[in-house]
């Protein structure tokens, strides 16, 4: 979004707004595209959670398989109608950081998390319509298995599980005061970017993107801490994401609780592979993971809120 030129966030702003032209190209595509192939049966991936727990990271090196097809930058803003938008985005741009000033860099080949303006509607038209969006998404590299990272995905495993039951759903975790500290940064960096360019605001809408900045929404209703500028807020959202997560998921054998601190070690990389059936790596390349070292946190915070999100994490560490 960053370097947009004003004919292009007219062209977003115009298209993502507009349900009726994205539902119509929606309409059009499958009536050339879809071949009813019988992807159901087969090993999707879904990489859901938090943010700042390393889904991104997760997302490029599983993409670098070249098993998957995921949507990429190259579909915007015609995210329902990823064939068209292929073919109008043939120009390559060079790479460059993303707005997150993290070291992730992409291009308009990069996979990103793009199809929650699909989910984002009724659960009678993801029911009626999932496969058949996926298939336009893999028809653009003729492969048969899809790759999509979406933090609100967590909320709609089951339904995606009824709908294609071989998937896995890797969900991210990160040690709760390091990855609570990351979410308050980020969340006071898009502040700050949002409030210098409001079409950054207004593209992070459009993608139901809430997870940081000025409209950012809260994943629960927060019991002791409210203000979104407090590192105390971001520890007790994630005490209260984390606990509901595990209640719900923990039991499911497609349902794998990846941690970020152990994304450094090949071993376990090796092992998250073999979970989801992915043995193609000759060398596994931990450059798309970050050393996860801990960085010095210098923030008061609530030692008893804390206490609580670290139970709920070594929680997830005996049930690995």
């Amino acid at each position: 979004m960053q370097n947009y030129s004003k004919i292009q966030k007219l062209l977003h702003d115009f298209v993502l707004k507009n349900k009726f032209i994205n539902e119509s190209l929606f309409e059009i595509e499958k009536f050339f595209f879809v071949k009813r192939k019988n992807i159901e049966k087969e090993a999707h991936v879904f990489i859901t959670g938090l943010p700042r727990s390393g889904t991104t990271s997760l997302l490029n090196f599983i993409y670098s398989s070249n098993n998957y097809t995921s949507l990429i930058y190259k579909n915007m803003p015609f995210v329902l109608s990823p064939n068209i938008s292929r073919y109008l985005n043939k120009k390559s741009i060079s790479k460059k950081e993303r707005l997150h000033a993290d070291g992730l860099k992409f291009d308009n080949n990069t996979p990103e998390a793009l199809d929650e303006i699909f989910f984002n509607n009724n659960q009678i038209f993801i029911k009626e319509e999932l496969v058949n969006y996926i298939q336009l998404i893999l028809h653009g590299e003729n492969k048969t298995k899809y790759l999509s990272k979406n933090n609100l995905n967590y909320n709609r495993i089951d339904l995606i599980n009824s709908i294609l039951p071989n998937s896995f759903f890797l969900i991210p975790l990160r040690e709760p005061l390091q990855h609570a500290n990351s979410l308050l940064n980020q969340h006071l960096h898009f502040i700050k970017l949002q409030k210098n360019d409001d079409f950054i605001r207004r593209y992070m809408d459009y993608l139901s993107h809430y997870e940081f900045g000025i409209n950012h929404k809260s994943w629960n209703t927060p019991i002791n801490f409210s203000n979104f500028n407090d590192i105390n807020y971001w520890i007790e959202q994630w005490l209260l994401f984390y606990k509901d997560i595990f209640n719900r998921y923990h039991s499911y054998n497609n349902c794998i609780f990846v941690i970020y601190e152990q994304l450094t070690n090949p071993d376990y990389i090796l092992k998250i592979l073999e979970r989801i059936n992915l043995n193609c790596f000759n060398k596994i390349n931990l450059n798309y993971f970050k050393n996860s070292n801990k960085k010095k946190i210098n923030i008061k915070y609530d030692k008893e809120n804390y206490k609580k999100a670290k139970i709920i994490y070594e929680s997830f560490l005996v049930n690995l």
